[in-house]
């Protein structure tokens, strides 16, 4: 039932933007539809409130833009789901050119000290960090694959990857993040 009601909203939608006098209104409805979990998605990659913003406004712009484009080949939230994560990944890129931080400078905070109780705050703030220490690829798999349980299949298609790369890029993502966590302990 629920795959029913989405694409008769997107169906909905699309015929709005489909048409200029109707554009706004057919906007409006997608933003209501899909931006918190766009948001939610940008979140997760690029870790901070302000940043996701930043990158869900361009990637709304490029939605509006270039709705035209899309061809209904897949699911309105696929097309509006890979345009979020290149728009997160050229944010990334860009932050990561822009950052004169070298791998050194968060050096220190691996260096965290477990105490006699685990202090569960301190161990998601060592797990923020392992994870933000991944190369791009192998952080977007993981997040993709840990947090939202995503399926190799699924992240083929939405990454246009094959899934024996990603299976790869998850496991040397999880050997790189057990690797880290141990190391504090």
């Amino acid at each position: 039932m629920q795959a029913t009601l989405t694409a008769a909203t997107d169906e909905q939608i699309l015929v709005l933007l489909q048409q200029p006098d109707s554009r706004e209104q057919g906007f409006r409805l997608l933003m209501s539809v899909y931006q918190e979990r766009l948001y939610w998605h940008i979140r997760k990659m690029v870790g901070t409130h302000n940043d996701t913003d930043d990158v869900l406004q361009n990637c709304l712009i490029k939605v509006f833009r270039n709705i035209h484009r899309f061809e209904g080949k897949s699911q309105l939230y696929t097309w509006l789901y890979r345009i979020a994560t290149n728009e997160a990944l050229t944010f990334l890129k860009k932050a990561q050119r822009r950052s004169t931080d070298s791998i050194e400078g968060h050096a220190a905070v691996f260096q965290l000290q477990a105490e006699a109780s685990v202090d569960g705050e301190k161990l998601l703030q060592k797990l923020d960090a392992a994870i933000g220490a991944l190369p791009e690829k192998q952080k977007l798999v993981f997040r993709l694959r840990y947090y939202e349980e995503m399926s190799y299949k699924d992240m083929s298609v939405r990454l246009q990857t094959s899934e024996g790369a990603l299976k790869a890029s998850y496991h040397h993502a999880v050997r790189k993040v057990e690797a880290a966590l141990k190391e504090g302990l």
